[in-house]
């Protein structure tokens, strides 16, 4: 199971796009998506949340069948590159083996060129039900992209099934937590570090707090296959010089949840917890998704898993959130199910590489879905 040599200058081409998130810069890499899907009878739109930020949505001219769509999604954007040296070139898409190198390979430009093949041979089939392929700008800044598309729902129309193209290695994911990040000031009264009697020293404050935050009780149980909430305290900054008591901290805190868990429960829990003298802003969040595995459409993606691949997939959960995130509850929460042909392990990491093979496997797998769908 190999890609053509079409498809690899097709992958190679979408890594050169330096779309480095921030600032991001979608805007060329989304036009060249579009010249190719417009070549093959899709109707394509641009939706521009600010300068060069690019979405992208492509829908197939169907015939009027009553059906609901399927609607593929994956993001444009990377991660910066990090401080380590590359061997490989980040944005050379070299080719070595079955690997292919470069920021995004994985996380998840390898996943735009399964959903782009399939798109192709779909028009080249003239299978002409219902399709939506969805490429979003800023996803890794949360889902900004799709947040904009979400509240524009309505030009998708109606979506029967959700396919986020994320890497998997082709495993079938049916859900996964959400996110929601804080930034927690604590003030306090400065004075002399010889004196520091005198003030009151906003860091031990933020320690103190840290310490409670690690044992906080988000009040619910653990999911059978998301597992429990998980919280971090992942930034600290605090004073301005070591002679003085500072009056100033903030820490940064990352609390993974539950589909069913709310930020404004969250907030209170906080709050409850820390006093009513921090100060807690709210930075950004994203909802937890799942989908239970005995819905109709899931097995039938499961089942096309299992007859490209040969292994029989089992229901698991990722801890990372999507652009699903948004697009799922402003689409009437349609059965969702995370599948893409990159690594999530090399997701965000230096030399960030694709099996070349998955890409192949992939497309094949979302064509087997669609072809399900088209014959119901």
């Amino acid at each position: 199971m190999t890609s053509s040599p079409q498809d690899l200058f097709l992958l190679r081409h979408l890594i050169s796009f330096d779309t480095i998130n921030p600032p991001g810069n979608e805007e060329e890499c989304a036009s060249f998506i579009g010249e190719i899907l417009v070549d093959h009878g899709y109707e394509v739109k641009s939706l521009e949340f600010a300068p060069k930020r690019t979405s992208l949505v492509a829908i197939s001219k169907a015939r009027e069948s009553g059906k609901s769509a399927i609607c593929f999604c994956g993001h444009m954007d990377t991660v910066p590159l990090g401080n380590a040296p590359w061997q490989h070139g980040p944005f050379s898409g070299e080719i070595v083996g079955d690997k292919i190198y470069g920021r995004g390979a994985s996380d998840m430009k390898s996943g735009l060129v399964a959903m782009i093949i399939t798109a192709v041979r779909l028009a080249e089939m003239g299978l002409n039900e219902r399709v939506l392929m969805l490429f979003t700008a800023g996803e890794e800044t949360f889902c900004q992209g799709a947040r904009y598309v979400a509240e524009r729902h309505q030009l998708l129309g109606h979506i029967g099934g959700l396919i986020v193209c994320e890497p998997t290695s082709n495993r079938p994911v049916i859900g996964h937590k959400g996110a929601i990040h804080y930034k927690i000031t604590f003030r306090g009264k400065t004075a002399h570090a010889s004196m520091p009697h005198m003030g009151i020293n906003a860091i031990y404050k933020a320690s103190d707090a840290i310490q409670k935050l690690r044992n906080l009780d988000l009040g619910v149980s653990g999911h059978p296959l998301l597992g429990p909430p998980t919280i971090n305290v992942g930034t600290m900054s605090g004073g301005q010089n070591i002679n003085s008591v500072p009056d100033l901290a903030t820490i940064g805190v990352d609390i993974r949840t539950l589909p069913d868990q709310t930020e404004e429960k969250i907030r209170t829990a906080l709050q409850d917890l820390l006093g009513t003298d921090v100060d807690i802003e709210l930075l950004g969040q994203a909802r937890g998704i799942f989908t239970e595995p005995g819905d109709p459409w899931v097995k039938e993606v499961f089942r096309a898993v299992e007859d490209v691949t040969g292994a029989r997939p089992e229901p698991s959960t990722v801890p990372y959130f999507t652009d699903a995130s948004m697009l799922s509850p402003a689409l009437g929460s349609p059965p969702t199910v995370i599948l893409g042909p990159g690594e999530p392990e090399l997701a965000h990491k230096t030399d960030e590489y694709c099996y070349i093979h998955k890409i192949e496997e992939a497309a094949q797998i979302y064509l087997r879905i669609l072809e399900s769908w088209c014959l119901k």
